[in-house]
């Protein structure tokens, strides 16, 4: 499931509530190497089930349940009622006296353990509508070829059956025949539901059915109980199942659709077959024939018949509304399979879902050629309620989402059908497994989607400050006990910065690749642990990762290296040079470090974790033949260090007769001066970014002498507003998700201080006390001079100026609201000044780049538009 950090916000622009903490002194260094290289990590041997390599073991076994399900769908009620038949088959060692099986839909009931759990405040697992969930009418046991009323009993989410005799081991197997109804919630926890549309509902049916839980050689029954944020974990088998809905319903579901003819016109299948050679979009369905509305038999109801095999689950989609495209998936090993796309004319542009279907073709091809070739007849898009949700062969994603938002939860709900369809991990425990594996694969296919059309650089020293702040929690949590901001971070973002550390960091792309599909081959279709991962990547790629598994995956240590000193031998830079790194957190990763000399020759040096096996400091010996000028830790900020301040280190003194004020000087003189930017009366700038695949737009507006005004929204999200800053003179608010934020004296004087056009004019007659640090600074490998300001007790500004051009570069506060902000690409507006049009920060926890749209210079700003 796509998992939007948006809707938990935090203070744009800059400002956020969490910052890295400074550690000044040597003596605090929390790095201790016995903790961190740990030899008795893993906890368990190898057994006949699951071996000490990774793999399944001689012995290992695994539960089936094969479904046959016939329900009808009543529009008029927006009601399901039907029968499940499940098959179980009993392959454990182990005789079974009951069987456990999931009703998920009594999440729904007001009385359902969810809803007593959610907070008050809501939330997108909170029920927003109830039903009566699922309403059992009669459940029948086959056993031996005798047929009984089941003894049962429901506990919420969970239905228990007891058997009179124990179902043997090694095999053997009974029926469960399941007669239920339950009314379709309109809004189904972000998992499933129904959208009204101008031409009729759109059903999107998920968690339809009882389900059978898993039984397994690590914890027996798996009854957890369904909250809303820990997902599922499922048996294997077939599904044979027939859905009866109104003739002038279109649906679509997971696998492949038995009676083509009975339920298509001529028309349609033409088309569709047309659409099985192709390998551009074809259209089946277009807007006419929604219109028209009778592009179907003449029959007032039809059943629609389909099989999916060997899945752990099923979902469907039904309406009148969609219209309906597709085109052929190419697959390695020569076979192929169906994209296709059903979504409301509203939504129709080819800058939104008309280019749907082909990022359903290129993921599946990509992921296919990369990494395990695609095992289901058909890919299915849906445009819904649903932001984004995955079952094999079938992904729901929101209607409104459009470019790169929606390749992005394309993209992202397609991947699931590796984790966790095909390697049928436990989400309900290890939403990591699933989420965090299938956000690594987006970013690799992103990057080679259309050329890399909608692929960009994560700067991860800024999305350090989201993944480790003070409230972090570590990945290895379940994801119901994880609170609700830091579910992003913790299930998505930072395994999937894991496994790219190990790829580009500490494996190499060749053997981190081929360990990461040992592990898929080896576990698809089957149950693997966190550590069957483990070892298997440890064995795959040769080398013993437990120090990695433990510092990243168990607990919320910080990353932070830097450089501590360069000498030379004798004094003679001629002899080389010797540089000391250190380690001042309590993780340890790989040393990056790019050092140019003073004579023009620059060098990357690539230094193993194993430099940190005897403590927080390492030096050694660089052949360099000149004095070095700069040396940069991690220069490409690849690594989340949370503070990259220490990372760079100038061999260079500051210039003599430079001065603070100078200094300021020649930035003021660099964008235009001070007579033209006193000029400046109103300013107002307009700028968009993008985060995960959601627009994001900015609005800041200055006024002389002392008003600000500054909103953050996201367009997709019915214009959310993020975050809302006001300052009219004394008078300082901000805002979150319409909350306000309290604000203590240093935290107002910081918002003020960020809300002038131009600080840099009132820095003298401010009486703040500036100093210029001695030594020249690296920033992004520019030679940049620092100014340190002091606006109040516990407030500290860090501006640093580009050493050549005089533009200030970065800006890094210290307090209550902390943050770092970069600027780049100058360009002149009206009045003869010159702005940055490219600013980069962090977003919720995420790194942002904003690109300045429109400007507007003088033009009256009314007291009216600071509020």
């Amino acid at each position: 499931m796509r998992f939007y950090n948006i809707i938990f916000g935090a203070l744009l622009c800059a400002f956020t509530f969490q910052g890295y903490a400074q550690n000044d002194n040597q003596t605090g260094v929390k790095y201790d190497q016995h903790k961190v290289f740990n030899p008795v990590f893993y906890p368990e041997k190898g057994n006949e089930f699951r071996t000490a390599g990774g793999a399944p073991g001689s012995k290992y076994w695994q539960n089936r349940a094969d479904y046959k399900l016939e329900i009808t769908l009543d529009t008029a009620k927006h009601r399901v009622d039907g029968t499940a038949l499940i098959t179980y088959t009993n392959n454990s060692p182990d005789a079974l006296g009951f069987l456990w099986l999931q009703v998920e839909q009594n999440i729904y009931r007001e009385d359902s353990r969810a809803e007593a759990t959610s907070p008050i405040t809501g939330g997108r697992f909170s029920n927003r509508t109830f039903t009566k969930g699922d309403e059992i009418k009669a459940i029948y046991v086959t056993k031996n070829g005798k047929t009984e009323k089941a003894n049962y009993i429901v506990t919420d989410t969970r239905l228990q059956i007891k058997l009179k005799d124990s179902l043997k081991a090694g095999g053997s197997k009974l029926q469960i025949k399941i007669e239920y109804g339950f009314d379709v919630p309109q809004y189904g926890t972000d998992r499933m539901g129904r959208l009204l549309t101008k031409n009729g509902w759109i059903y999107e049916m998920a968690q339809w059915y009882p389900r059978m839980e898993v039984y397994d050689d690590v914890s027996g029954w798996n009854t957890m109980p369904y909250l809303g944020a820990g997902e599922f974990y499922l048996e294997y088998g077939n599904f044979d199942y027939t859905v009866t809905a109104p003739a002038s319903l279109l649906v679509v579901g997971s696998g492949e659709l038995l009676n083509p003819n009975e339920v298509y016109p001529a028309t349609t299948l033409s088309r569709l077959a047309e659409a099985r050679k192709s390998d551009k979009t074809v259209m089946i369905k277009d807007s006419t024939d929604v219109l028209r509305g009778n592009d179907h038999q003449n029959k007032p109801m039809l059943s629609w018949h389909f099989l999916c095999k060997n899945a752990r689950d099923v979902a469907w989609a039904a309406s009148k509304a969609f219209m309906w495209d597709a085109a052929r998936i190419n697959l390695p090993g020569g076979k192929t399979a169906l994209a296709q796309s059903v979504y409301p004319v509203e939504v129709k542009s080819n800058t939104a879902w008309g280019r749907s279907t082909e990022y359903v073709k290129n993921a599946i091809e990509l992921y296919s050629s990369q990494w395990f070739e695609y095992t289901y007849p058909v890919a299915t898009n849906v445009a819904g309620t649903v932001g984004g949700m995955e079952y094999p062969g079938i992904v729901f994603c929101g209607s409104e989402n459009k470019a790169a938002e929606l390749w992005d939860v394309t993209n992202h709900e397609f991947g699931h059908n590796w984790f966790p369809m095909i390697v049928g991990s436990n989400e309900r425990k290890y939403a990591w497994m699933d989420e965090g594996f299938n956000t690594f694969l987006n970013n690799v296919d992103t990057k080679v989607f259309n050329k890399g059309e909608y692929y960009i650089k994560q700067d991860q020293q800024k999305a350090a400050l989201g993944l480790f702040d003070q409230n972090a929690e570590p990945i290895m949590t379940i994801p119901d006990v994880l609170q609700p901001e830091f579910l992003g971070a913790a299930a998505y973002e930072k395994p999937a910065l894991g496994l790219t550390v190990l790829r580009e960091q500490i494996l190499g792309e060749q053997r981190f690749d081929y360990a990461f599909k040992t592990y898929i081959k080896r576990w698809a279709f089957k149950h693997p642990t966190p550590w069957d991962f483990f070892h298997t990547m440890d064995n795959a790629a040769g080398e013993d990762l437990s120090w990695f598994w433990n510092e990243w995956f168990f607990t919320t240590w910080k990353l932070d290296q830097g450089i501590r000193d360069i000498t030379y031998p004798d004094g003679d830079a001629s002899k080389g040079s010797l540089i000391t790194v250190e380690n001042l957190e309590e993780m340890a990763l790989p040393v990056t470090l790019l050092i140019k000399e003073e004579n023009g020759k620059t060098a990357t040096i690539q230094l193993p974790v194993e430099i940190w096996q005897r403590g927080g400091f390492w030096t050694f010996h660089y052949k360099s033949t000149s004095k070095i000028i700069s040396a940069t830790v991690d220069p490409d900020h690849l690594l989340p260090d949370i503070n990259p301040e220490n990372n760079s280190f100038s061999g260079l003194p500051v210039p003599a007769g430079a001065t603070a004020a100078s200094v300021i000087k020649t930035y003021i003189d660099a964008i235009g001066g001070v007579e033209k930017l006193k000029n400046i009366r109103d300013l107002q700038v307009s700028s968009t970014g993008t985060i995960q695949g959601s627009e994001v737009q900015m609005v800041t507006r200055y006024r002389t002498p002392d008003m600000f005004y500054q909103q953050v929204t996201v367009p997709s999200y019915n214009n959310l507003v993020v975050n809302h800053i006001v300052v009219n003179g004394d008078n300082i608010s901000a805002q979150q998700l319409n909350r306000a934020i309290p604000l203590d004296e240093v935290g107002k004087k910081i918002i003020k201080f960020k809300g002038k056009a131009f600080p840099e004019l009132d820095y003298e007659k401010s009486g703040y006390l500036m100093k210029l640090d001695s030594t020249l600074k690296i920033v992004n490998g520019d030679i940049a001079y620092e100014v340190d300001i002091n606006i109040a007790d516990g407030a500290r500004i860090k501006n640093f100026y580009n050493q050549k051009t005089g533009l200030k570069i970065k800006q890094v506060i210290e307090g209550p609201l902390t943050s770092v902000t970069e600027w780049g690409n100058y360009e002149g507006i009206t009045g003869g000044i010159k702005i940055p049009f490219l600013i980069k920060t962090t977003l919720l926890g995420q790194p942002a780049e904003f690109k300045v749209k429109e400007t507007a210079v003088n033009n009256n700003i009314s007291v009216g538009m600071f509020q």
